[in-house]
């Protein structure tokens, strides 16, 4: 456990920045005292749980693991760069590293698209997995090596809710003219089921829905969905989150810093990722649970499922949109094929272990409760 947060401010750090990488010629960490400093901006607000907590956790831990020769200042969404400008602010130098989502840089590179996660595809363990012993940490350095990056699986957030409904969804049909905030390839496939898409940055999401702008909107879980207050618009609250069983998020690093680093500085960048990894998955577990009773018991927030029918044509559905994105870009494909073969593989297990005892847990017996007060 870390003892304390630290969080570093001053303007004076910008400055140093920016005057190192001149006179260098491309973007170094800043240096003051044998301290390297670097400026870090999410996509997310400021110490938004789970996700602005996760980004604090891999400062900290860096911090740590370099007696605090290596110092984060990190910045919230919009505060250097607008949210989803970021990475062209970590590629060009402006800042020296992001924290996010990759799908959000599908406009850059596609493949991004892929490697954030698809529809009906890993879970957080099975990504994680994949990214460690499937190869997707390799290709994921291919493709963000085309945005002058280093990348890092940096944070799961779990299976997410399939979202907000202003109404009743009890057919594929229902998508059709559904303006809808929901990012990714799920984005992709509502769309082809005849949804509008319009993908908002979290701190737009609330306002849009109380606006009359979105009629649905994904975010991710009752974590979440409770601190930026959806559950207030009284819509109805669906699942099994289709659209994203197991996404990433991730650290990039311009690669000119990266590559400034010693092989030790190197070494601490991977772990403090994996650990923060690790840290986020947990802190959305640990608070799922709470978050959702609350929405339950205390806001009378209505849940419901989709139907298996409904389910089946998203799948349907989702296999014709990602096979055409995948096939227009040959990275894509790697990555989509890449994805699909670990799938296959994991399937056989997941359903003996993983799910076999879900369906256990769930029959209908009495266990033991916890005893005390």
């Amino acid at each position: 456990m870390l003892a304390r947060r630290r969080f570093l401010k001053g303007a004076a750090l910008a400055g140093a920045a920016s005057g190192v990488a001149g006179a260098a010629g491309f973007p170094r960490p800043a240096l003051a005292q044998g301290t390297k400093r670097l400026r870090m901006q999410m996509t997310w607000p400021r110490n938004f749980p789970g996700l602005g907590t996760g980004a604090n956790f891999l400062a900290e831990t860096i911090h740590s693991l370099s007696d605090g020769a290596l110092e984060i200042e990190i910045f919230g969404a919009g505060e250097i760069v607008p949210a989803f400008e970021t990475i062209d602010a970590v590629e060009s130098g402006t800042l020296d590293m992001g924290h996010a989502a990759p799908y959000y840089w599908k406009g850059k590179v596609p493949a991004t698209e892929f490697i954030a996660g698809v529809p009906f595809g890993l879970t957080a363990s099975e990504a994680t997995a994949w990214m460690q012993f499937g190869g997707g940490q390799e290709l994921a350095d291919e493709a963000y090596a085309q945005m002058n990056c280093k990348f890092f699986l940096s944070g799961c957030t779990g299976t997410q809710m399939a979202g907000w409904y202003s109404r009743e969804m009890n057919s594929i049909d229902d998508y059709r003219g559904l303006r809808m905030r929901l990012p990714g390839l799920g984005g992709e496939v509502i769309a082809a089921a005849g949804a509008a898409v319009i993908n908002l940055p979290a701190g737009e999401i609330g306002p849009a829905m109380a606006s009359g702008t979105l009629d649905a909107a994904d975010w991710i879980s009752p974590y979440n969905d409770l601190a930026i207050g959806m559950h207030r618009s009284g819509w109805l609250y669906y699942y099994p989150g289709w659209q994203e069983p197991g996404p990433i998020m991730d650290n990039f690093i311009n690669l000119d810093v990266w590559n400034s680093f010693t092989n030790s500085e190197k070494a601490m960048f991977e772990t403090a990722n994996a650990a923060a990894n690790a840290h986020v998955y947990s802190e959305f577990l640990a608070n799922n649970n709470a978050a959702l009773a609350e929405m339950l018991n205390e806001h009378d927030v209505q849940m419901r499922r989709l139907t298996d029918d409904t389910l089946v044509h998203l799948a349907e559905l989702s296999r014709d949109v990602l096979d055409n994105l995948a096939n227009a870009d040959p990275l894509s494909r790697r990555v989509y094929d890449s994805i699909l073969r670990f799938r296959a593989e994991a399937l056989p297990w997941a359903n003996v272990a993983e799910s076999a005892v879900m369906q256990a847990r769930a029959l209908d017996y009495q266990f033991s409760q916890p005893s005390g007060g």
